[in-house]
């Protein structure tokens, strides 16, 4: 969630941080994507790592650098399209998905 004071950018330097004890530099904006269920709107940003490696933490159970294969066997469509997405450069996209599929 972006905090009041706080700009999206600094939003996902901060998640990232807290659910992967990675640090990261947002690049670009890749996409928005709706869950059309919950109506929750999501933000995603291509990134670059600048330290820290991933280990779990309070709020994921597992963090890990994935190849492109590994995210397709482990992901649902909902979450790997913005994966695919930020690897794009025609972006940024606009989705909408019902938590699992995209619709």
């Amino acid at each position: 969630m972006v905090e009041l004071d706080e700009t999206p950018e600094d939003a996902v330097i901060r998640e990232v941080l807290e659910e992967t004890h990675v640090r990261i530099e947002p690049e670009i904006l890749t996409g928005v994507y709706k869950n059309m269920k919950l109506g929750v709107v999501s933000l995603t940003f291509r990134c670059h790592a600048i330290s820290g490696e991933p280990e779990p933490s309070d709020e994921a159970r597992e963090s890990a650098w994935l190849t492109i294969e590994q995210a397709r066997e482990r992901m649902s469509e909902a979450r790997l399209i913005r994966v695919l997405d930020a690897l794009r450069s025609d972006g940024p996209f606009v989705r909408a998905h019902d938590g699992t599929h995209l619709l």
